[in-house]
């Protein structure tokens, strides 16, 4: 099967199970913490260290499934996941700097570019 479609369906499933699952956190318990976003974004690393954590340890699995459940499903579940991840592997191969650098950086970039991209949709808006 062509790794693309592959990557399609996981992301598919994926989309559909942070559009739902947000919402259904959202409505039932309603706050100003984003209760649901910060839930998908824990389980969505949960499943990553998980499964990845499952594929080294056994060297049988389809590369396929790789491909499905972590670029697929959890790449649109949420992409934090996989920020935690990387950070995880800088840790273990003795880079905490490097790490603590990448967390920093994303963190302090990525807010930077949200209220750039927010402010810019302000002026377009008028």
């Amino acid at each position: 099967m062509n790794k693309l479609i592959i990557v399609a369906i996981g992301g598919a499933i994926g989309a559909v199970a942070r559009y739902w699952l947000g919402g259904q956190i959202d409505t039932r318990w309603p706050m100003s913490f984003p209760l649901g976003t910060s839930f998908i974004n824990l389980t969505g690393s949960f499943i990553i260290g998980f499964f990845m954590g499952l594929v080294s340890q056994r060297a049988t699995l389809h590369p396929h499934w790789r491909l499905l459940i972590v670029a697929g499903f959890v790449g649109a579940y949420t992409t934090f996941s996989t920020f935690e991840y990387e950070t995880l592997q800088l840790i273990e191969k003795g880079q905490a700097a490097l790490a603590l650098f990448y967390v920093a950086s994303s963190v302090l970039i990525g807010f930077i570019a949200v209220w750039f991209g927010t402010f810019a949709a302000r002026l377009f808006a008028v």
